[in-house]
């Protein structure tokens, strides 16, 4: 990686945690809701759209959400990065205009939204193993097994003999390793611990998969940011993250071993090819946990953004329906250019299909 300028590096961790305390200080008024505004006749010419969740794609949705006030000065999206767990639950309990998750809704979930539910899939990427290491800014590899262990507090050595083994020309500190795991609900966890438990039974078995778990070893953060944090902070951590949030904050990342034996980095070619894997079902709900093709890096997923299938207020359906068509169409080039995934031009054709499902 090129690595940044320190003052940069450092602007950006800032803008991340900022966006991140979004959610402790933007409360804005619902549409159609009576609250107190500065200017009366701005606030009747302005359509506020509220949304929560993910924060995998927030750098993304912030930057859609802005650039859409050029294209309609009279929307604006207020979007809350406070995880996918937390934007689930605000969206069943009806707190927000829409959400978004790195995880699609159960049908559970889903049975507890009496508007309906509309799921759209508006990008995808990849979770890069991050880490820090002095001396190693690049280079290391971790194989399947490895990983798991290292995650299990099996490995708590950098200079693991199996560590070793597998990064002979590296200069390994001899330090312990610091585990950080997601302490929020989290779809960025559930698309990690999906892979951990496809490639190892026992951890299937004994500590599972989700947006919330019992981690046998580490400390938690919170969100993307919060792990970015560790990573660039404390010497000797290891952890999760997407991987654009590495690219933008020049984490140092791990080539992951895939199904093939091959050691492969979270390049956008790599995730697109496992990418690639996903045959997206009439629902739009569909994950790889641990794809098989030749040059696949292992780690990849769509994210969401979760819709009402009916809303109160027609101006409301209609603007969400343009912001997100917008998102799908002209968008997708910034997408590319933040890091994610574009969509497949028949992933595309799909979501614009569900937008036509948002009715009022």
């Amino acid at each position: 990686m090129v690595q940044l300028p320190r003052l940069r590096r450092r602007k950006m961790l800032l803008s991340l945690l900022a966006a991140a305390g979004l959610s402790a200080c933007q409360r804005g008024s619902r549409s159609g809701q009576a609250g107190p505004v500065a200017d009366s006749q701005l606030a009747a010419e302005t359509l506020l759209i509220n949304g929560a969740g993910a924060t995998f794609p927030a750098p993304l949705y912030l930057r859609w959400f802005s650039d859409y006030r050029q294209v309609d000065p009279k929307v604006e999206i207020n979007f809350q990065p406070v995880g996918s767990a937390a934007g689930i639950r605000q969206f069943i309990d009806q707190t927000v205009d829409f959400a978004a998750s790195d995880v699609a809704m159960t049908d559970a979930e889903i049975a507890e939204v009496k508007r309906g539910v509309v799921m759209i899939p508006m990008t995808a990427g990849s979770i890069a193993v991050g880490y820090n290491l002095p001396g190693i800014r690049s280079g290391l590899k971790l194989s399947r097994s490895v990983l798991v262990q290292i995650f299990r507090g099996q490995i708590t050595q950098w200079r693991d003999p199996q560590i070793l083994a597998l990064n002979p020309d590296l200069e390994i500190p001899d330090l312990p390793i610091a585990v950080c795991y997601r302490s929020d609900g989290s779809g960025t966890t559930d698309t990690f611990t999906r892979h951990l438990a496809a490639i190892d039974p026992t951890w299937a078995s004994e500590i599972g998969v989700g947006m919330s778990l019992e981690w046998p070893v580490g400390i938690g953060v919170k969100g993307n940011e919060g792990m970015s944090a560790q990573m660039l902070l404390s010497e000797g951590v290891i952890g999760y993250v997407e991987s654009v949030y590495a690219r933008d904050l020049d984490l140092s990342v791990a080539a992951l071993e895939n199904r093939r034996g091959e050691f492969v980095l979270p390049t956008p070619e790599a995730s697109a090819l496992a990418l690639s894997e996903i045959e997206l079902p009439d629902n739009l709900r569909a994950f790889v946990p641990d794809p098989a093709g030749a040059g696949a890096y292992p780690i990849v997923t769509y994210t969401w953004i979760l819709a009402y299938r009916q809303y109160r207020d027609p101006a409301m359906a209609n603007a969400l329906r343009a912001v997100l068509r917008w998102a799908l169409s002209e968008g997708q080039a910034l997408a590319a250019e933040m890091g994610y995934l574009p969509l497949a031009e028949t992933v595309v054709a799909r979501s614009l299909e569900a937008l036509q499902l948002i009715q009022s």
